[in-house]
């Protein structure tokens, strides 16, 4: 759920000891979902503002257990609202690797068995601690009278059950309102973990009055179990933010040789801000605590971000992507921080003289200092053509190999205005992050205009990757609307699942618009 911004994602820090494959591939993908859990709850959906997309399932996550990496556990939005959240977020587990799943529910909204007095769920994160304990977080929030919360709920099973289900913070209405949270677990400490977020409060209790305001802020918060998920801390303030300013996107990574945590966020900052009908200023910035996060340095700026956002090239059409979120990743052997984030070549040009553009990089920055110094942006992937790339996500495998996986509209001709395709790609390094030359495809062409639209055709502002003994695990959205590789352009006929996602409000043919699907990626 975004707030102010239409616009997060963390290596486990896992060592595995393996030995180099001889060469790189991608598992054919496994589908992961089915149909909704919560199709019970369309009928309390009125007096909600929006459209609900039954069966639209978004914003995957996915961790690896390290005591062993057979057990995977993912989390995903599961009948994603057009105007934030989902009815609830459903999650799937897998004992084989990633090779099958069982999907259950996640008690964040009261559409899951069990779970919290909530309307809908958003932004669900998960993460392994070194003895297998998973914590997991989300937004719990009313549609309907904007009561929000960050909420956690821990599994010593691998997924398969949740308890100590609980809200960091609540708040009784929209006047404060939470987003963008990510959990760490810290991966030597065993009952330890962070969570993250935003809280946004503005003047008044009407979402729509912060659009036009002058008074708003959005500080980074922070809250830490040090009982396995029992009871959390309560919620402090690490980056503060004045007047008009915020943080979106804060995600921590924890270096297990130092204990050093390193919080991420995309830094917002004056003079201009979101909703004002200006560009913001905004930068890929940290902080970082080396006594366990009881106290936190200043931000330090890494870079700008020069994000755009995405359109269709030749309709106009927005995309809602992971513009404006960082991703970042950390090296457990060396300690080497890795952040991506997608930006546009034509950022100034745009900004000063108003043409129309997209983001159309992704890049990359390195630092192999603790965050003292880091490398000048270097691109891991655009195209020649220019045409759009978008969500980029990050993670360490076996050996220090990178790995940056991306979707991207490399097929979309200039006359195509019938369909918008839509691929899913990784890019490797072995030199850390300095090259990236080995690209494997992981999904697709499929046609994103038979995503739900929430903001924009949404497959999700995050997806998953994460390292494994071998290589990497993919967690990631499309639509069920596969066009033909050889003829992506052509209008497809035939497929239930092509066309506009239907709702539960305005029924069309296609029922079930997108799909979480996994794929095993081996280290080059």
């Amino acid at each position: 759920m975004r707030l102010l911004r239409s616009a997060t994602a963390l290596a486990a820090g896992l060592v595995f000891a393996t030995a180099p494959t001889a060469s790189a591939s991608v598992s054919a993908p496994v589908l992961v979902s089915g149909p909704s859990p919560y199709v019970g709850c369309a009928g309390s959906d009125a007096g909600q503002p929006g459209r609900d997309y039954l069966n639209g399932e978004a914003e995957p996550y996915v961790a690896v257990d390290p005591v062993s990496a057979k057990k995977m556990i993912g989390m995903f939005h599961q009948d994603r609202w057009s105007n934030g959240g989902a009815h609830g977020i459903a999650g799937a587990y897998s004992t084989s690797g990633g090779a099958r799943w069982t999907e259950v529910t996640l008690p964040f909204s009261a559409c899951a068995p069990g779970g919290l007095p909530y309307q809908r769920a958003s932004d669900p994160w998960v993460s392994f601690g070194p003895d297998g304990t998973a914590y997991a977080s989300a937004l719990s929030f009313d549609g309907s009278d904007g009561r929000n919360a960050v909420s956690a709920s821990v599994s010593r099973d691998g997924g398969a059950t949740w308890t100590d289900t609980q809200a960091i913070v609540a708040f009784p209405n929209s006047q404060i309102g939470t987003d963008k949270n990510s959990t760490t677990a810290d991966p030597v400490h065993a009952g330890v973990a962070y969570t993250v977020w935003d809280n946004l409060p503005s003047p008044t209790d009407q979402p729509d009055d912060r659009i036009h305001a002058a008074a708003y802020s959005g500080p980074a918060e922070f809250s830490k179990t040090t009982d396995g998920g029992k009871s959390w801390s309560a919620a402090r303030t690490i980056i503060p933010t004045d007047n008009r300013q915020q943080t979106i996107g804060n995600i921590i990574v924890v270096d297990p040789g130092t204990d050093t945590l390193y919080d991420f966020t995309d830094l917002i900052v004056s003079p201009n801000t979101p909703k004002q009908g200006t560009r913001s200023n905004e930068f890929v910035a940290f902080v970082k605590s080396t006594d366990g996060g009881a106290t936190w340095t200043a931000p330090q700026v890494i870079a700008p971000f020069d994000e755009l956002g995405v359109i269709d090239p030749n309709t106009g059409q927005p995309l809602r992507t992971g513009d404006g979120l960082e991703q970042v990743a950390i090296d457990p052997s060396s300690g080497a921080l890795y952040v991506v984030w997608e930006n546009s070549t034509n950022f100034e040009k745009n900004v000063n003289q108003g043409s129309s553009s997209w983001d159309n990089q992704i890049v990359i920055s390195v630092s192999r200092d603790g965050g003292s110094t880091w490398t000048t942006p270097s691109v891991v992937h655009s195209l020649a053509s220019g045409l759009p790339v978008w969500t980029p996500m990050v993670a360490v495998g076996p050996h220090g190999t990178v790995a940056v996986s991306y979707y991207d509209n490399r097929e979309l001709s200039s006359t195509n205005t019938t369909t918008l395709p839509t691929d899913y790609w990784v890019s490797t390094s072995t030199d850390g992050g300095a090259t990236f030359g080995h690209e494997q495809h992981i999904a697709g062409p499929f046609d994103e205009m038979s995503a739900p639209v929430a903001g924009g055709f949404f497959l999700g502002d995050y997806e998953g990757l994460q390292a494994t003994p071998s290589g990497f695990e993919t967690f990631f959205v499309k639509t069920n609307c596969n066009l033909d590789p050889a003829a992506p352009n052509a209008p497809p006929s035939g497929n239930p699942a092509c066309g506009p996602a239907s709702s539960n409000v305005t029924p069309t043919p296609n029922t079930n618009p997108t799909d979480v699907f996994s794929a095993a990626i081996s280290a080059p």
